[in-house]
């Protein structure tokens, strides 16, 4: 595992909040990776071990999340208050320009930030999210976040992950669904192994339009002067592939990566994935 620091930063009401910082040169923008809905820091451990050394990278856990503290108002795990502690950390860490790589709910905080201030974007990577999210993936969303639920040892975790997402990574052997459960799960004070964020995340997304609600279009149009690549899952339930030629139509530019046999989302170590990050980043870097 590429080594890494433990850093901390406070949010506006006053939550202390964690991320990962993976050393690198300091002649290029660093690299600021967002994670998913119900994801943490380890998510982005593929991505890290790659490019750490070449990039400055910071990985940035969302309140409720890994080692972030919990919200005590539920209703403020929402993607603008998402956006007011990402800006946060960039005027602790005196950052004016950066790269953003953003899955699916990092995809939408990255969209926000284009829209308010895209002069500080260097490049963008939006993996398996676009303006329009299909209903069919935000119900499954719903119908399994929040519920908690926890196993006797990781291999059954593995397993419980094989049994509810299997579908979405059909060629994954056991080993990669152990993997999956070390990034997604923690080891609970009673010995179990249960789920790394707050339960309560889903209440504002349950509300309808809580899985953004902003017009994510007009959002979207702040990327139109940035470097872009998106990552698809090639059969996404969540990004539709009418959606993400809508974006290549509205921003010619757009680099489309499809990672085949993966829905929603990929993890960023398929060799699609990794050939458009260099190939963004290698923009970057000219």
């Amino acid at each position: 595992m590429a080594d890494y620091s433990d850093g901390v930063w406070w949010s506006n009401d006053g939550l202390r909040l964690h991320y990962r910082s993976y050393a690198g040169p300091s002649d290029k923008p660093p690299i600021l990776c967002l994670h998913g809905l119900t994801r943490n820091a380890r998510d982005w451990e593929p991505v890290a071990e790659r490019l750490t050394g070449d990039w400055q990278i910071y990985v940035l856990e969302m309140r409720g999340r890994g080692e972030s503290a919990y919200a005590p108002d539920p209703m403020t795990y929402v993607p603008l208050t998402y956006v007011q502690d990402v800006e946060a950390f960039l005027k602790d860490r005196n950052i004016d320009r950066y790269v953003a790589f953003g899955t699916s709910l990092g995809g939408i905080i990255t969209m926000l930030q284009a829209a308010t201030r895209p002069e500080r974007l260097a490049a963008v990577m939006l993996n398996d999210v676009g303006p329009v999210i299909e209903e069919d993936g935000v119900e499954r969303i719903r119908g399994y976040v929040g519920k908690g639920g926890n196993f006797p040892t990781w291999l059954h975790a593995a397993r419980g992950l094989q049994t509810g997402f299997g579908d979405i990574y059909p060629k994954w052997e056991l080993a990669d669904w152990l993997a999956m459960a070390k990034r997604l799960c923690k080891l609970l004070p009673s010995g179990r192994i249960g789920y790394d964020y707050d339960m309560r995340i889903a209440e504002p997304f349950r509300v309808p339009g809580g899985e953004s609600g902003f017009d994510m279009w007009a959002a979207f149009a702040g990327l139109k002067e940035i470097p872009t690549i998106l990552v698809r899952g090639g059969h996404s339930e969540i990004l539709s592939e009418t959606t993400a030629l809508e974006m290549k139509r509205r921003k010619p530019d757009l680099e489309i990566a499809t990672v085949p046999d993966v829905g929603h989302a990929p993890v960023l170590d398929e060799p699609e994935a990794e050939a458009a990050i260099d190939s963004l980043l290698e923009r970057v870097r000219a």
